[in-house]
């Protein structure tokens, strides 16, 4: 099952979750943040993804093969180059925007070839260090692109488990001091120029477990091994190392006496030497020899920034480029404005909360981003508090936007970079407060009447003011008309020149575009060029307000009306009141007035809701408690509904198991019936094949009689031996017939006595047993029965087979009429006695087999009364004690028996035949009467089980009617 990580983001102050990213399947394990805080990248063992933090949404992602992994993958400071390091030590470098590869760094020398597990950047993002199951820590030209220095720490360090650069506030970034933190708990810190070992904090008995340094460098956190937290200071640790040396002092001491080196001291001074001996008395006889110096000296430091730039330089640098490099701009504007980075003061601001007057900021300015608006309201919130004006200017916001949404991970630079654009480019602008700034918006008419009398004639001629053509420009900041490239190339320049610039930027970006803005006949065209982007060169712009800033008169020129650069002040930030106090006071005043009037109106307007509210909940707490009454009436009804439901649904469920228990009984009934169904239709099966056996045979022995009385027709001579010889046969099969009949018949009536016993048995022994036990008996009963009406089948099936033979010798009969016609003519008169025997035989078989079928009905019956059972039996006992009676009225017809009839017929044909022959009569009689006798001991004997069947019946009612 795949498992999905996601990371989430978490607003620091208060502590809500702003939003989360899923898309790594396992842990992250490094984070890495752009230095413009927009972008991030999280990095897990198996891919390494790129997040746009203004939408929270994934950018790129880097997918390896899994037999390589990633190590390491992070952003290089102040640049857009992400670095990417992999576990088979090759290392890649990617342009952010792009991602394209800028260069690979090549393979480390094999004499110190290492499996890379570390990797530390200094500050400037030259310098990449590496380290990991080794004590050689590999340092790497990130500019050269090349190994430049192996690093040996003692031999008791064998792998390196953390590496990290210490910042300092004098390096401008490039850092010496390098932390290592080894296996033995011990973090070293060594510098590696000199690849000295200047302290080292952690033991062998209280070892380090992970340490992390201070953004300045004030401090390092370690977590111990032991599970403590140690917080060193690191100006403490490095005391003796910052000693200023002394021979410094010297030379100082000794400059009066040498005019000439007065050069010398201001480069060993820039280049960071100690300044404590300005408080001699020497020093004072230096500063006035060194006057014309100094003043050169003053403007050397008015072009000198904090953090080792040069103003002067940097102009350069501009004009030659027409912008700052993209990935040192946001350190070169910080520089440039000189920002303090007051953090308590700041936070003195923010902890103020959001001012009331932005409380609703994103009504007026809908910001699809929760993150850009919150950090919008924070910076303007911190204005308000910090100038009560700002509270009610209402071109703060657009004037804010643009550098929020540049620092918007850096709140307080972005604070800083705002509150030095007012006080710098801004000034005299709130002097006119609540209108515009008549004076700035004059001083840029003036330029513009000097440079572009006809545009300005223009705009006259249309009724535009520069409240039109300037003001939506400055209000703006230029952000509306200028896409993100564009106004960072205009704001390296307006950082890097005097307030005035921006004036002269507002002019010429009118005079740039006068082509368009002469064909542009009603004012509504005017507002929608000066709010909208046009196609304009922002380099011309640029180039065209450097050519106004230097041919603009001096008595025109914004520049003698506008104050020098003022960067803001170190702790503190500075008193901002230049605009008209009693104005924003009143409006101050009037706001609070009505304030205080919503509040009063708000509070009675409460009172009588409180009021209102109490009578409400009154009626709607007696409402709620009738209805409550009502519910407790309904609900202890729809409880006795419930219960009256349940017991009718129990007695259904009570009356569907029955129901079910009576189906599966019946079922049980049905798969017993089709059991004895299939028992009785296979034995039935079985007979049938049995029934052919025996008509196949008597078919035989048919046409061998035929063959036989051909033989005799041919031959009167030779009949007497052939009457002998079939005589010998038929005694013969008429034996082995009857003695496997006999024998069978004999088996059946063992095994229906021993059935017949083992039911009494179990009759008397189940007669004191419980349902169960009854149902078994009535299964045996059943059986019993059922083996009873096999047994009675047999019989029809016996009396089948007489009939058959009968029928075969009806045929034969047949034949020796046709013999006898032939030999003697003369005895038509018993031939036609026989013929109405015949048909008296014909007419008594149907007869019986009437009465057969009403014998198998009798048997079916189980319900007959006792007496009409034994009447039946003893009716069938005497018709079974008369079947040979050759003259039988017609009146008693329905006393025969079904098995005396084919004895009957039979006799009837051995008296026919005497007059054939004297000897085969008395031989066929003598063989018919042994078949008689055999056929009725069977009949007795199975009317007599029937009878003693009937009696058990009689004595066991219930079990039939069961």
């Amino acid at each position: 099952m795949e498992i999905s990580m996601f990371l989430t983001c978490v607003e620091t102050v208060t502590k809500e979750l702003v939003s989360w990213m899923r898309g790594h399947e396992s842990s992250v394990f490094s984070i890495s943040v752009h230095g413009s805080g927009r972008y991030a990248i999280t990095t897990s063992s198996d891919t390494a993804q790129l997040w746009d933090l203004d939408t929270f949404q994934r950018k790129r992602k880097l997918n390896i093969l899994q037999s390589v992994g990633i190590q390491k993958v992070f952003f290089l400071p102040l640049s857009n180059t992400i670095l990417s390091c992999f576990k088979d030590n090759s290392i890649f470098a990617w342009e952010c925007d792009t991602l394209v590869c800028k260069y690979q760094l090549p393979a480390p020398p094999e004499s110190s070839n290492i499996l890379y597990k570390v990797f530390a950047v200094t500050r400037d993002g030259r310098i990449l260090a590496a380290g990991g199951k080794s004590n050689h820590i590999h340092l790497w030209c990130l500019e050269a692109k090349q190994l430049f220095r192996i690093i040996q720490m003692p031999t008791k360090v064998r792998a390196i488990r953390h590496l990290e650069f210490l910042p300092d506030s004098f390096d401008a970034g490039s850092n010496q001091v390098l932390g290592v933190l080894s296996q033995d708990g011990i973090m070293r810190f060594i510098n590696i120029q000199t690849c000295k070992l200047l302290f080292e904090i952690g033991s062998l008995d209280d070892g380090i477990s992970s340490s992390i340094i201070s953004p300045h460098g004030r401090y390092i956190a370690s977590i111990m091994e032991n599970g403590s937290l140690n917080i060193y200071s690191v100006q403490t640790l490095t005391k003796e190392i910052n000693k200023p040396p002394p021979p410094l002092v010297k030379v100082i001491e000794d400059l009066p006496k040498k005019k000439g080196n007065s050069g010398d001291l201001k480069v060993k001074v820039t280049s960071g030497g100690v300044r404590r001996p300005a408080r001699s008395r020497e020093s004072k006889i230096q500063t006035r020899i060194l006057k014309q110096d100094l003043t050169g000296g003053f403007e050397k430091k008015e072009n000198e920034l904090s953090d080792g730039l040069n103003k002067k330089r940097l102009q350069i640098l501009l004009k030659g480029y027409g912008e700052f490099p993209t990935k040192y701009r946001m350190f070169i504007w910080r520089s440039l404005l000189q920002l303090p980075e007051n953090q308590i003061a700041f936070s003195n601001l923010i902890d103020k909360g959001i001012h009331v007057a932005f409380l609703n900021l994103q009504k007026k300015y809908p910001i699809k981003s929760r993150k850009l608006l919150r950090v919008l309201q924070r910076t303007l919130s911190a204005l308000a508090h910090w100038s009560a004006i700002f509270s009610d200017t209402p071109y703060l916001p657009l004037l804010a936007f643009p550098f929020v949404k540049l620092f918007q991970n850096n709140q307080l630079i972005c604070f800083e970079v705002v509150a030095t654009l007012i006080i710098n480019w801004c000034q005299h602008w709130f002097e006119y407060f609540p209108n515009p700034p008549i004076n700035i918006l004059s001083m840029i008419e003036n330029v513009l009447a000097f440079h572009d009398k006809e545009l300005l004639q223009h705009f006259i001629n249309h009724d535009v003011t520069s409240q039109l053509y300037a003001w939506p420009l400055l209000e703006t900041v230029f952000s509306e008309v200028l896409t993100r490239e564009e106004w960072l190339k205009l704001f390296d320049n307006v950082f890097s020149n005097h307030p005035s610039f921006l004036l002269m930027t507002v002019v010429a970006y009118n005079i740039c575009s006068r082509a368009p803005l002469l064909n542009c006949k009603r004012k509504d065209d005017f507002e929608y060029f000066f709010h909208h982007r046009n196609n304009l060169d922002i380099s011309a712009v640029i180039r065209e307000a450097y050519r106004l800033l230097d041919t603009t008169p001096t008595d025109i020129h914004p520049d003698s009306m506008l104050d020098a650069f003022v960067a803001l002040t170190k702790g503190q930030y500075p008193v901002f009141n230049q605009y008209p106090k009693f104005i924003v006071d009143y409006q101050t005043q009037e706001r609070e007035r009505i304030r205080n009037d919503e509040l009063d109106y708000l509070r009675e307007r409460q009172a009588v809701e409180e009021m209102q509210a109490e009578v409400d909940q009154q009626r709607v707490e007696d409402e709620a408690w009738y209805q409550k009454q009502e519910l407790l009436r309904r609900a202890e009804e729809a409880r006795r509904e419930i219960l009256l439901q349940e017991e009718e649904k129990m007695i259904q469920q009570r009356q569907r198991l029955a129901a079910v228990r009576r189906e599966l009984k019946v079922k049980e009934m049905h798969l017993q019936d089709a059991a004895r169904r299939r028992l009785l239709q296979l034995q039935q099966d079985q007979r049938e094949m049995e029934l052919r056996r025996l008509d196949d045979e008597i078919e035989r022995k048919v046409h061998m009689r035929d063959r036989e009385i051909a033989a005799t027709a041919k031959d009167l001579e030779m009949r007497h031996l052939e009457l002998e010889s079939q005589k010998r046969l038929y005694e013969k099969n008429l034996s082995r017939n009857q003695e496997a009949v006999a024998k069978e018949m004999k088996e059946n009536a063992d095994a229906y006595r021993q059935k017949v016993d083992v039911e009494e048995h179990m009759f008397h022994r189940l007669i004191g047993t419980d349902q169960i036990q009854n149902q078994k008996i009535h299964k045996l009963i059943e059986e019993n029965l059922a083996k009873a009406e096999q047994a009675c089948l047999n019989t029809d099936w016996r009396i089948q087979a007489l009939h058959k033979q009968r029928c075969s010798d009806l045929h034969r009969n047949e034949c020796y009429q046709e013999i006898a016609k032939l030999l003697r003519k003369n005895r038509k008169k018993e031939i036609e006695v026989l013929n109405a025997m015949m048909e008296g035989e014909a007419k008594k078989w149907e007869e019986a087999e009437e009465k057969d079928f009403h014998l198998k009905s009798e048997k079916k019956t189980a319900a007959l009364s006792d007496a009409s059972r034994r009447w039946f039996l003893e009716k069938e006992i005497h018709d079974a004690q008369h079947p040979c009676d050759k003259v039988v009225p017609k009146g008693r017809d329905e006393e025969f028996a079904s098995g005396c009839l084919p004895r009957a017929s039979q006799l009837n044909d051995i008296s026919e035949m005497e007059s054939l022959t004297q000897i085969s009569l008395n031989q066929r009689k003598m063989h018919w009467d042994a078949m008689e006798q055999d056929l009725m001991e069977r009949v007795r004997n199975l009317r007599q089980r029937l009878v003693t069947q009937a009696q058990n019946r009689c004595q066991t009612p219930h079990l039939l009617a069961t």
